[in-house]
């Protein structure tokens, strides 16, 4: 009897045992995720600021370097954009990009209308979806915005609207999915931290590709108005500064450590790049400009982007910091040659930054800093440098030729650029029957004088940024 008792208590005991270790364990494993307050309060932040990166930001960048007549037609097409864009990203745009994987090449139906984007967290997200959904429409949105740089003081604005609304859709949400949604360019193992190829390649090479088919504006190159306002650019920079923390340091998709790399490394890439370009500047023209430091820094948050979170602080540095100067030679040197009219230079700037940003982060990416990224090429892995360079080939393809079809499409029913009157006259009174600076409308016009690629002082060039 007592050896009954004692066989059925080893029963026990061992049920007890199976039951309080491994059940347990698998259970807790496929518990959903829960919402982390923390998690939740630094995406609302981060979205915030990234929209105060666009408006007034953007616009005000954008805006501060056209002539005084083109400056509310900016600011439309920016805001523009924000609005049609984010509407696309509700109806079909966000579950295009992160709804089921289809093959590695689209994602599926899941969130059509939004559909069951709400409170809960979203796949391994401690945060409810519905904010991660807003931050990505955003980014959605300033890639689309940053193009209208390149075909500013010539594009009609109803053509604008179409273009953004077919662009973000056929272009954008794609490829982002090909990227972040799980895609075939992520099983490949390529590195995007925050939209090195996603945002700054589509976004720059469609740019040249645009200004290349609406043709240069009718004073191009050597009668182009100079810049109307440095004082908003430069506001409008800082604003873009103080965003991008947010647009690099959200993506980390949590407040913690990596959000904190992210934050630091944008940081110090930014002042690297400020720092690159004035002392090119000092060293070929003897003055720093200040248009030219803040080129630099723009250059050198582009550069940063793809690598914010894979890479070391003094990595950053080297990338925002390298990034000035190839970016000073395709502003200064690229453009002269090829004579292509990219208004604000966003090929420049963020094409060819983000060209060179994805390279590096090939270079110095290292699973010592992030393990969920890969090691680079200083660090044992050359093949993460050559899948890079997939990325970028594939990026400058596909937004070369995207933007190319969609624009001879849109041709097919209506000219894509206002007539030379409208040019000459401003698009701020054709096409938005405002003026920017009432108390200058009384017959106040404006001198012509060199594009701003090209304007100098005391025989020093200062280069416009995007």
């Amino acid at each position: 009897m007592p050896q009954m008792f004692k066989s059925i208590f080893m029963r026990i005991s061992m049920l007890c045992m199976l039951c309080f270790s491994f059940p347990m364990t698998a259970f807790a494993q496929s518990e959903p995720p829960k919402i982390d307050t923390g998690d939740t309060a630094w995406l609302l932040v981060a979205t915030t600021v990234v929209l105060f990166m666009f408006l007034p930001g953007l616009a005000l960048f954008y805006s501060g370097l056209l002539s005084r007549k083109n400056v509310l037609s900016t600011i439309m097409q920016s805001t523009g954009s924000l609005i049609v864009v984010s509407i696309v990203w509700v109806l079909w745009g966000h579950t295009l990009t992160f709804g089921t994987d289809q093959f590695g090449i689209i994602g599926g139906l899941d969130f059509l209308f939004f559909e069951g984007v709400g409170m809960d967290p979203f796949s391994t997200l401690t945060f409810p979806h519905l904010i991660f959904a807003i931050f990505q429409a955003l980014f959605a949105a300033i890639t689309v915005a940053l193009i209208s740089g390149a075909v500013a003081e010539r594009i009609k604005f109803s053509v604008w609207i179409v273009f953004s609304i077919f662009w973000v859709t056929f272009i954008y949400t794609p490829f982002a999915h090909w990227v972040w949604g799980g895609g075939w360019l992520f099983k490949l193992g390529g590195l995007d931290f925050a939209g090195g190829t996603v945002v700054h390649i589509l976004s720059g090479v469609s740019a040249i590709t645009a200004a290349i088919v609406l043709g240069p504006r009718k004073l191009f190159p050597g009668k182009t108005l100079p810049p109307h306002n440095i004082v908003f650019f430069f506001i409008g920079a800082m604003c873009l500064w103080f965003g991008w923390m947010g647009f690099n340091g959200g993506s980390a998709l949590a407040a913690g450590g990596l959000a904190t790399l992210a934050f630091a490394n944008t940081h110090m890439a930014a002042c690297a790049g400020g720092a690159g370009w004035a002392l090119i500047e000092w060293i070929f023209h003897k003055k720093p400009t200040l248009v030219g430091t803040v080129t630099g820094i723009i250059a050198g948050l582009v550069a940063i982007t793809p690598a914010a979170g894979f890479v070391s602080v003094l990595s950053a540095m080297a990338i925002g910091g390298s990034a000035s100067f190839v970016c000073y030679w395709a502003v200064n040197t690229l453009k002269a040659k090829f004579k292509y009219d990219d208004a604000l230079d966003v090929f420049g700037i963020h094409g060819v930054g983000g060209i060179w940003g994805a390279l590096l982060t090939g270079v110095f990416a290292s699973k010592e800093v992030n393990p969920a990224g890969n090691n680079g090429l200083l660090y044992g892995n050359p093949s993460q440098l050559v899948i890079q360079a997939i990325d970028i080939l594939i990026a400058i393809g596909w937004a070369a030729a995207g933007t190319l079809v969609i624009l001879k499409t849109i041709q097919l029913f209506t000219t894509l650029r206002v007539p030379a009157e409208e040019e000459e006259a401003g698009l701020d009174i054709s096409h938005h029957g405002e003026h920017a600076y009432n108390e200058l409308e009384s017959g106040r016009s404006e001198m012509a004088a060199p594009s701003f690629a090209s304007f100098e002082i005391e025989k020093s060039p200062i280069t416009q940024t995007n």
